[in-house]
């Protein structure tokens, strides 16, 4: 039941001063912070952590042409392509340009059921539609319609594993064994045993 998960502040929170906010959202819930660092990565990096894999890039795509549809919008004239593939790959370099383009700042958080947890407190991922109270309904309105406009990814202040895999996948990925530490809260006797 215990988990660790991955927290990156990207870009535009570093940016906005929300780091400090952030963590305590986590903290109030009982989150246990184990490692903690502010880095600046370089694109080769952050392809790592952004998936090349055929089928998730497709339903990326289709999520964007989903976006295109409703709002009345070309993806021919606007992206040069309807392919969603082709699409889904262009959203892959949008993210990889924005996560390297400013210091990160990356966390793994330890709890029971901490994936979901933070997951829940992040809030959906696109920001105009995130739940009020989350991280994402509280301090951000960005929405994939000014994001495709402009060319760029949506900004959503903070990325959190989605799963307990990609989880695995990115603590190692993010840090190194001798950056991880285990200790108890002061609260852990409290709320947990």
């Amino acid at each position: 039941m215990i988990e660790k998960t991955v927290v990156l502040v990207k870009p535009d929170g570093v940016q906005r001063a929300l780091v400090g906010k952030i963590i305590s959202r986590f903290e109030d819930v009982g989150l246990k912070l184990v490692a903690l660092k502010m880095v600046w990565v370089d694109k080769d990096h952050v392809a790592k952590h952004y998936t090349d894999e055929k089928g998730y890039l497709t339903s990326v795509g289709e999520k964007t042409l989903n976006t295109y549809e409703k709002y009345g919008k070309d993806p021919n004239e606007e992206l040069g392509t309807d392919d969603p593939y082709e699409i889904g790959k262009m959203v892959r370099n949008w993210n990889i340009e924005f996560l390297s383009s400013g210091p990160v700042v990356a966390m793994i958080w330890e709890g029971v059921h901490a994936v979901a947890t933070v997951r829940k407190i992040v809030g959906g991922t696109l920001p105009f539609a995130a739940e009020p109270g989350t991280i994402r309904g509280s301090f951000s309105i960005d929405s994939p319609v000014l994001a495709n406009d402009k060319k760029r990814t949506v900004r959503n202040l903070v990325h959190a594993s989605g799963n307990t895999e990609e989880a695995e996948f990115e603590v190692k990925l993010w840090f190194h064994d001798d950056e991880i530490y285990s200790y108890k809260r002061a609260d852990e006797a409290i709320m947990f045993e």
